[in-house]
This record gives C-alpha cells, sequence and structure tokens, in this order.
C-alpha cells in the first residue's frame, strides 16, 4: 500500500467522480484508474462500486475512508513538524519595538534567544506604536512590542499585555536635584523646568506633554526631536530632565540621577501584538513565549 495510493483513493471517495478527483491530486485520469486498481489488489477487496455516472463506496471503501485519511492527516502533521523544527534551525523573525523597548527590555531575552537558536536572524524595526502598528497590519512584521492603548483601533491585530512599567525623571548630577525633597518629583515640579523631549511620534513625548497639560502648564522644552539614546545624552550634559521608563533608567549608568515620580505617578502599558489572521512564523511564537515568560 502506498501514500500516494491513499490520496488518490480519497479524492475519489470524495469527489465520488475519477476524473475529478485526477484534476483535483493533478495527475491523468488513466494513471489514478490504475493506482486504485492497484491498491484494491493489493487489499483483496473492491473499494468502490463503479456503475455508469455513479461511484458510490462499498462497504470495504468505508471501512478504509477514515483509517485513509487518518494516515493523510497525520503524515501532513509529519512533515510541519519536522518543517517547524527546521525552521528553528534557520530562518528569521521581524520584530519591531520602541525605542526605548530596543533599549531597555530586548537586550537579555534577545541574547538568549539567540544562545537557544544561533541559526534565527533577527531583524529589528525600531518606531513609534503607530508606525509599528501599520507595519504588522502590512505583514512587513511578525511582532511588535507597542505601547497600549494603541494610537488607533486596530481590529485586525492580537495584543496579550506584556508589563505595565513605571516612568521616572532622569537628570544630570551636576543639575539641581529635581522635585521638593529629593526623593520624589510630582509632575507639577516640572513647570518651569526645562525639558529634553523625544520627536513627534514617539508614546513618551505624547505620555508626558498630556500629563503636564493635566497638572495645567505647557512643558517648556529645552530640545527635542531626538531619540532615546540622543535624549540620554543631552540629559548627561546638563541640558535638561527628560522623562523615561524605569528600564532604561536602570541600564543608563551611574552618570544620570534617577528620581522616581510621586503617587499615583505615571506608567505605561506594554503589549506584544501580531496580526489575528495569519499565525506568526514558528520561531517567532518561540521569541513570543520567551517574552511572556521573561
Amino acid at each position: 500500500m502506498q501514500f500516494q495510493q491513499l490520496q488518490y483513493f480519497v479524492a475519489v471517495a470524495e469527489t465520488r467522480h475519477f476524473t475529478r478527483a485526477a484534476e483535483l491530486v493533478h495527475v491523468a485520469q488513466p494513471s489514478l484508474s490504475q493506482q486504485i486498481k492497484a491498491l484494491e489488489r493489493e487489499l483483496g477487496a473492491d473499494l468502490f462500486l463503479r456503475a455508469r455516472g455513479n461511484i458510490t463506496l462499498t462497504d470495504a471503501g468505508e471501512a478504509l475512508l477514515p483509517l485513509a485519511r487518518r494516515i493523510l492527516a497525520d503524515a501532513d502533521t509529519a512533515r510541519h513538524e519536522v518543517q517547524e523544527l527546521v525552521q528553528l534551525r534557520r530562518g528569521r523573525v521581524r520584530l519591531g519595538a520602541t525605542p526605548s523597548l530596543c533599549t531597555g527590555l530586548l537586550p537579555d531575552v534577545l541574547r538568549a534567544f539567540h544562545d537557544r537558536y544561533p541559526g534565527i536572524r533577527l531583524l529589528i524595526e525600531e518606531g513609534g506604536s503607530h508606525d509599528l502598528v501599520r507595519e504588522l497590519a502590512r505583514g512587513a512584521l511578525d511582532l511588535a512590542l507597542v505601547v497600549l492603548p494603541l494610537p488607533t483601533p486596530a481590529p485586525a491585530l492580537t495584543t496579550v499585555e506584556l508589563l505595565r512599567e513605571d516612568l521616572v525623571v532622569v537628570s544630570s548630577p551636576e543639575a539641581p536635584v529635581p522635585g521638593r525633597d529629593g526623593r520624589a518629583v510630582e509632575i507639577g515640579d516640572l513647570e518651569g523646568e526645562r525639558l529634553v523631549m523625544f520627536r513627534h511620534g514617539y508614546d513618551l513625548r505624547e505620555l508626558t506633554v498630556a500629563a503636564c497639560r493635566s497638572a495645567g502648564f505647557e512643558p517648556d522644552f529645552a530640545v527635542e526631536g531626538g531619540e532615546m539614546d540622543a535624549v540620554l545624552g543631552f540629559v548627561r550634559a546638563g541640558l535638561g530632565l527628560a522623562v523615561v521608563p524605569r528600564m532604561v533608567a536602570a541600564r543608563a549608568g551611574r552618570d544620570l540621577r534617577v528620581t522616581p515620580l510621586a503617587r499615583p505617578g505615571l506608567h505605561r502599558t506594554i503589549a506584544l501584538a501580531h496580526r489575528s489572521d495569519v499565525a506568526p512564523p514558528r520561531a517567532a511564537r518561540e521569541l513570543q513565549r520567551m517574552l511572556l515568560e521573561r
């Protein structure tokens, strides 16, 4: 009994027509008929009752059909499992993330992933959540780390909350200690302070500006328009204060003073997103698992 013969048998059983079955499995009809006859000889029983214009299963055919379908399904599963394993030896994962997450969250996780799957190429795209959502929607990314709530409704995306992170104030050690007591900074304490601000479209910019306006003042920018590394560099140079994620501040080194925001403070929610209509590749799912279990 050959695997190909079972494929032909199931095709005839489902179409009840030899010619249509041959078209379905992309083989000439005489070849398909010969293989079915060979299978019947191997089994010692007719599988079909052949009447003009009417093909039906015999009792032997009815008994074989669920078994043949199971064999074909198991073979298909085995092929996919092997392909999935191969994908973890080579391939790629296209991951989008905001620049602050590339600085704070990703290095340790990506190192662990690379150590486990050295053959997988990691393609990282930095951008704001709005840009990353657009890239996900058009299929340019497998996964993206975005800040919730999303800037625009995205019903075609599935998001899983990853973490809720505090924001802190960073300043140069040579600058005056921010806040009233040196231990925590109220949002209102930022009024009159010169801030180093991120570029437009940056999630942290929108969050900080909105918090200042809610406190009743318009923030004063000493420098604006930078990415994360530039903002930290400008703060080190004493140009002003900046509001950044705690993870970023923890990695920034001792040449920055870190002051928490007083309660209730500012927070951001990080989520892992992917398209709802397309399952991520196996390698991307493995990276997703590592991020969720980190």
